[in-house]
């Protein structure tokens, strides 16, 4: 049996998955991209997790970018069938009903950088090394780096980044707004599961009632991104959790949301 290229642990109601080819500075092949779709599918279907951390194994790198070995050979079609993999990756994670964090413990390179942007959110070591490389190698992003960094970044960064194709570091990557948070390096897996412990106390409907408006609102007219938002509100007085939470409130007392 081929030995997994992940690793996946929970610490409570916290799922981490960690990308497990350090020795390849966790490149991913088509088998890692399959890998990490079954493991983000899994992740959504189990009530138990409420947040998840994704990572890379080693002190190097989160991932430093797609298997260019195995790129190497390809053809046309097969080239866009690879691409075709791992956008459908990307967009399974930036879809999930539960927050991801991207915790960025090295390189985060070309599909590396790619992988990282799927997520909701992103905590990069001062370390950090992150761009999108592809022009070096006569390529372009292929896992959505030029949509997503430009809705992140903007024109002018996006433009940058992908024509010269020199990393930046960590702190301008958080000027940029490509990061969230950037903390040093011995600190960054304290703080990450901090955070990643605040989102999975929260309410997970509402999480979830967050992260669909924000992804619809992303790609409408703010008139429709309203309309969307309001629905949403009403949706929450459905809820078991909004009476939790309100009902907390008024007695000044934590909140014990149960996901209902």
């Amino acid at each position: 049996m081929t030995e997994s290229p992940l690793l996946i642990a929970d610490r409570g109601a916290v799922r981490q998955i960690t990308v497990n080819r350090p020795d390849k500075l966790n490149a991913l092949n088509a088998a890692t991209l399959d890998a990490l779709l079954a493991a983000f599918e899994a992740a959504a279907a189990d009530p138990a997790v409420r947040a998840v951390v994704l990572t890379g194994a080693g002190p190097k790198a989160f991932v430093a970018g797609a298997d260019i070995s195995e790129m190497n050979t390809l053809t046309p079609v097969q080239g866009r069938d690879f691409s075709q993999r791992g956008q459908k990756l990307m967009r399974r994670i930036e879809k999930m009903p539960k927050p991801v964090i991207g915790m960025i413990n090295g390189f985060a390179l070309g599909g590396g950088l790619e992988l990282a942007m799927g997520c909701h959110l992103r905590i990069a070591s001062d370390n950090a090394k992150i761009g999108q490389p592809e022009i070096n190698l006569g390529l372009i992003p292929g896992f959505g780096g030029t949509q997503r960094l430009l809705r992140l970044a903007g024109r002018a960064a996006t433009l940058e980044l992908c024509l010269v194709g020199t990393p930046i570091d960590a702190a301008r990557a958080r000027e940029l707004g490509i990061v969230n948070r950037v903390v040093p390096a011995a600190e960054l897996e304290a703080e990450t599961f901090k955070l990643a412990e605040q989102l999975a106390a929260a309410a997970p409907l509402a999480l979830r009632g967050v992260l669909d408006c924000i992804a619809v609102g992303g790609e409408c007219g703010i008139e429709e991104g309203l309309e969307y938002e309001t629905a949403q509100f009403g949706l929450m007085f459905a809820t078991d959790d909004m009476r939790e939470g309100t009902t907390a409130f008024l007695e000044r007392r934590k909140p014990a949301f149960a996901g209902t």
